[in-house]
């Protein structure tokens, strides 16, 4: 093990650092503005594609330029806003689905049933992190739930799982014993639950991925989505893609969102392959990084 021992370098260093790694900044001003307002560290990420592959000294590649890190930063910048408000639409309208359909067919507290789930141990882990987000709200409707009644402690599904978390909320549904109700919830997206399962949950680990605005755009995922073999809608002619790059997720969602609302779907692709277009012109990069086949805007699913 070695000891960390890098000082911390001023912006007009972190500039002499670049440029004696050879990137051209024509700028100095510009570039000193931008690294006030966003950290080198965090810039670094998008710096990586750039140099040149296992190069202990950094290198940048061939004729490129501070402004080539700038664009590639505010494309992913971009392209999180964009996926942020998708899943918006998905984590709202699963808990819809599943707070109606449970508490239809399993009462206003069947989260607390522990004969609906198939691992006690997680059922008591979920419980009790629902407890806590709920302890933690603030919410008009669970204040005045507190302060009205005493019995039963937690409020109904409907009060209680609409302040959970989606990755809370995915690990529920995961949890869930087959049953009528969990299928009602998969068909209204499409999909079997099985399915479902996976897509909440790598959409969940999405989520925060932007939420804590982290690079996204060429970002290898840890939790991959299932791809559906037996799809009940339109889904990708092409499916020879890689299910840990965002083309495959993103794809997922555009089917999601067809539940949801067709207008929506379109919107989102039509905004998705809007940006995908403006990528920026850095030379030996591409949207292939992200998992997008060559001939992706001729996939029925992605037309809008």
């Amino acid at each position: 093990m070695t000891n960390y021992s890098k000082p911390a370098l001023s912006r007009a260093d972190q500039i002499a650092l670049l440029e004696s790694r050879g990137l051209h900044i024509n700028d100095k001003t510009r570039a000193d503005n931008v690294l006030a307002a966003v950290s080198y560290y965090r810039l670094r990420a998008y710096m990586l594609p750039l140099q040149v592959l296992n190069d202990p000294a950094h290198t940048f590649k061939p004729n490129i330029y501070f402004e080539n890190i700038v664009a590639l930063y505010e494309f992913d910048r971009t392209l999180r806003g964009l996926v942020f408000d998708a899943i918006e639409r998905i984590e709202i309208a699963f808990r819809t689905q599943i707070i109606y359909h449970l508490s239809l067919q399993q009462g206003a507290w069947w989260f607390e049933d522990d004969t609906l789930f198939s691992d006690t141990q997680k059922f008591q882990k979920n419980l009790v992190q629902l407890h806590e987000e709920i302890d933690r709200s603030h919410e008009v409707f669970i204040d005045h739930y507190k302060s009205k009644y005493t019995m039963p402690e937690r409020p109904p599904a409907w009060m209680s799982l609409e302040v959970s978390s989606i990755g809370l909320l995915s690990k529920i549904y995961r949890n869930l014993k087959k049953s009528p109700a969990k299928k009602e919830v998969a068909q209204y997206f499409a999909v079997d639950a099985r399915i479902l399962e996976s897509w909440l949950q790598s959409t969940s680990y999405m989520r925060n991925i932007c939420a804590h605005h982290s690079r996204l755009w060429n970002r290898h995922l840890t939790i991959k989505p299932t791809l559906p073999k037996h799809p009940q809608r339109q889904w990708l002619l092409d499916t020879a893609i890689d299910d840990n790059r965002i083309y495959a997720l993103l794809s997922c969602m555009v089917y999601l969102l067809e539940s949801i609302d067709s207008r929506v779907r379109q919107t989102f692709a039509s905004e998705i392959a809007t940006l995908v277009r403006s990528f920026p012109s850095i030379p030996n990069l591409s949207i292939v990084s992200m998992g997008f086949p060559m001939q992706w805007q001729n996939e029925p699913l992605w037309r809008y």
